[in-house]
């Protein structure tokens, strides 16, 4: 009989009432308990639970109240809620020592990206930040290849991401900069800049970047031109108001080899020696759970880690800085995101 890891969720909006759908079929996970300030949201999730046959999770209004009553009986907890109030509900799931997996972007600032490492030492327990990209066969593939040195010496990144986001998410929270923590580049620009953080094999060093608010709450379309630690130039452009529909590339330009992939890791092509290889398609990953069971074994290399999410941190810091400032460099080293030459 397969052992049932037992699974809290902090934050019960649709994002996790989609994942559960497929995650209460896991004869390896068993939900116990969930926490939102919605109790529609609750009990939609426990719904999803007792639908399926499964036992009914204990409901909480409040998390602190959830790992209280619940903490020694996690195995696992699984964080879905707006970006600015992740680092507060992470640092007290991982000071617990609770394996778990955190929805993206993993925080909103480095402060947090730091306090939230540092509690993770203390409490030793797993964290996988919840990116499909950083767990796409075809991206990790990529890495490790470009690790090994068979693509040469990274020379240069472009990296571009669109979306209908302005009028698909008007009104909605990540509109809300109080909560949302920034706008587009943040939300699903998130994704070009993890994914550009664990290919570039190198924190940044420099950072310019221009934001657009287009008449919005919070940055629309965001522009960034960068130089890598590894001396790698960069350019980022993220552009939140268009037709409808998603979609990116990343290209990244090597002394013997050009990869073309997109964000999510969906699919890839490779021109390697001046050849151009076929190109190849890899399904989004649907249930992101499963990787973070293999990482959380062992089997899988944690590529969504919190020094990963801390890499992302200090970029994101620095766009923010630099934007501020009219696009004056934002330098990143000792002192993150500082102004000037």
């Amino acid at each position: 009989m397969v052992a049932r890891l037992r699974l809290g969720v902090i934050g019960a909006g649709l994002k996790a009432a989609e994942y559960a759908a497929s995650w209460v079929a896991m004869p390896e996970v068993e939900f116990v308990a969930l926490s939102d300030t919605s109790q529609t949201s609750l009990n939609r999730l426990a719904d999803i639970c007792t639908k399926a046959g499964a036992s009914r999770p204990q409901c909480f209004v409040d998390y602190r109240d959830m790992l209280a009553t619940c903490g020694d009986k996690l195995d696992i907890v699984y964080v879905s809620t707006p970006h600015a109030f992740h680092a507060e509900q992470a640092i007290a799931v991982a000071e617990r020592g609770i394996d778990m997996f955190l929805e993206k972007p993993m925080v909103t600032t480095v402060a947090e990206a730091e306090a939230l490492t540092a509690a993770q030492k203390r409490g030793k327990g797993t964290i996988v930040t919840a990116f499909q990209g950083g767990l796409s066969p075809l991206v990790l593939d990529t890495r490790q290849r470009s690790l090994g040195g068979e693509f040469g010496d990274l020379v240069a990144i472009s990296g571009m991401i669109w979306e209908s986001w302005a009028t698909n998410y008007a009104g909605h929270w990540k509109q809300k900069p109080e909560i949302s923590g920034g706008g587009f580049m943040f939300d699903t620009g998130a994704h070009l800049m993890n994914t550009v953080c664990l290919l570039a094999n190198s924190d940044f060093a420099s950072v310019g970047a221009y934001m657009d608010n287009r008449g919005a709450p919070v940055d629309i379309v965001t522009a960034v031109s960068a130089r890598l630690a590894n001396g790698a130039l960069a350019t980022l452009t993220a552009a939140g108001e268009g037709p409808k529909g998603c979609a990116s590339f990343i290209s990244l330009f090597f002394t013997k080899a050009i990869v073309r992939i997109d964000a999510w890791g969906g699919w890839r092509e490779l021109i390697l020696d001046g050849v151009a290889q076929p190109r190849e398609t890899a399904e989004i990953l649907d249930n992101p759970l499963k990787s973070f069971l293999a990482i959380r074994a062992g089997t899988m290399e944690n590529t969504a880690s919190v020094e990963m999410g801390l890499r992302f941190a200090r970029l994101w810091d620095a766009i923010k800085a630099s934007a501020a400032a009219n696009g004056a460099p934002a330098h990143i080293g000792k002192a993150e995101g500082r102004i000037g030459r």
